[in-house]
This record gives C-alpha cells, sequence and structure tokens, in this order.
C-alpha cells in the first residue's frame, strides 16, 4: 500500500483532497504518517527526512519504495493512476489551460503569501528553521497577495471554477490556499465576493472535510 506522509498546512492537504476527490479511501487504498509540523517533527524524524532531505511535506511513498515529494507532482501522479475522475484535463489544450491557471496562481499568489506568513504571523515558527525576509517586506508580500486574489476574483467572474468550466486541480489549489489563509487569521481582502462564493460552494465537497479534522 502507498503511505502519504502528510501534515497540517495547504499543499499536504491540498494532497488529501486530490485523493478524496479521486475516490481514494484513507485506510483501504493508502496509509497515511501525520507529522507535527508545529514542533518540527518531520525534520527531527531520520527516517523521514531520509525520505524527504528538504523534510516537507506531503511525500507520498510508494510501495517499493520510491517517493515522490511536492504536492503537484504528487497529484499528476494519482492522476495517472487513477484517471476518472478527471481533474487535469482530458485533452492537450484542456491540460494546458488547467496547469496555466494553477501556475498563475502559484506564482502571484501562493509564493507571495507563504513568504509573507512566514515572516509575519508565522515568524516564530519559521525564523528559526529557514530564511525569512523582513517583517516589513513580509507585509508588503501579503499585500501583494491580497491584490492578486483581486485578480482572480475577476478572473473567476460568475463561474465557480476557474478552468473548463468544471472541478479541477486548479480549483482545489486555490481552495486550499483560501483556506489555509482562514487557519491563520486570514480573510478574503475586499472585493472579492466570487471567490466568497466559490469558497462556500466548494466547502459543500467531501474533500473539504480535511479542513476540519483536528490533528
Amino acid at each position: 500500500m502507498i503511505t502519504l506522509h502528510s501534515s497540517l498546512g495547504p499543499n499536504p492537504r491540498l494532497a488529501r483532497m486530490f485523493m478524496i476527490e479521486k475516490g481514494l479511501e484513507e485506510g483501504r487504498d493508502f496509509a497515511r504518517v501525520h507529522y507535527d509540523i508545529i514542533t518540527g517533527q518531520n525534520r527531527q524524524d531520520a527516517s523521514y527526512m531520509a525520505r524527504n532531505p528538504q523534510g516537507t511535506t506531503p511525500t507520498l511513498e510508494l510501495e517499493d519504495g520510491i517517493c515522490l515529494t511536492e504536492s503537484w507532482p504528487i497529484c499528476e501522479y494519482v492522476e495517472e493512476l487513477h484517471p476518472s475522475p478527471n481533474l487535469f484535463g482530458e485533452t492537450p489544450v484542456e491540460r494546458a489551460t488547467v496547469r496555466k491557471w494553477a501556475r498563475l496562481f502559484d506564482q502571484e499568489v501562493v509564493v507571495p503569501m507563504t513568504m509573507g506568513f512566514r515572516a509575519g504571523a508565522g515568524r516564530p515558527m519559521f525564523e528559526p528553521r529557514m530564511s525569512v525576509v523582513s517583517m516589513e517586506a513580509g507585509a508588503e508580500l501579503s499585500a501583494m497577495a491580497d491584490e492578486k486574489w483581486r485578480l482572480f476574483d475577476g478572473y473567476l467572474g460568475a463561474s465557480d471554477n476557474i478552468a473548463l468550466g468544471r472541478f479541477t486541480f486548479a480549483d482545489l489549489l486555490i481552495f486550499a490556499f483560501a483556506n489555509f489563509g482562514f487557519t491563520v487569521g486570514w480573510k478574503l481582502p475586499e472585493g472579492t465576493d466570487n471567490l466568497a462564493r466559490f469558497v462556500a460552494t466548494h466547502n459543500q465537497r467531501p474533500c473539504a472535510a480535511v479542513w476540519q479534522d483536528t490533528e
């Protein structure tokens, strides 16, 4: 059985949501090992560091011992093994479209949002473990991310999906990072009513339950 090495945070929960959307069930289709990243358990566990020398989560350990890291490649791997329901696109054009939106969101929102959090509210946790920008730079990065959230609100418009007119990996990515923000006291910036509707709609999906889990 494959094993998902997981924790709190948007990326491991993104991988879990993807697997749930695929109809995969924990305990039946995959095992899951949870790490306490607040205390740094993932980086203190020698066996985990051997699997993923970066110490990040998630890591998907295959039955032959091969370990895949980074949530996006993990999701693409699962998609190839379980192509239905399709979440990355069924044709080359559809796949390029989904990846375009995912990459744009990753670059324009995820990067400044996470760097801003690490430098600000998350500083006590992250500063001892990695390089972080100054608190002033963190505030600027957070403001930049909020500006891009507004941009994506416009891209979304009246639709409940950012690509292909149906639920895809790009929607999961946006949903995961909105919920990450909510867990650390962030709120959708003003002028993002479309995104508020998007989040409320997809909160009804079974995969959204991972954000209510106590771990």
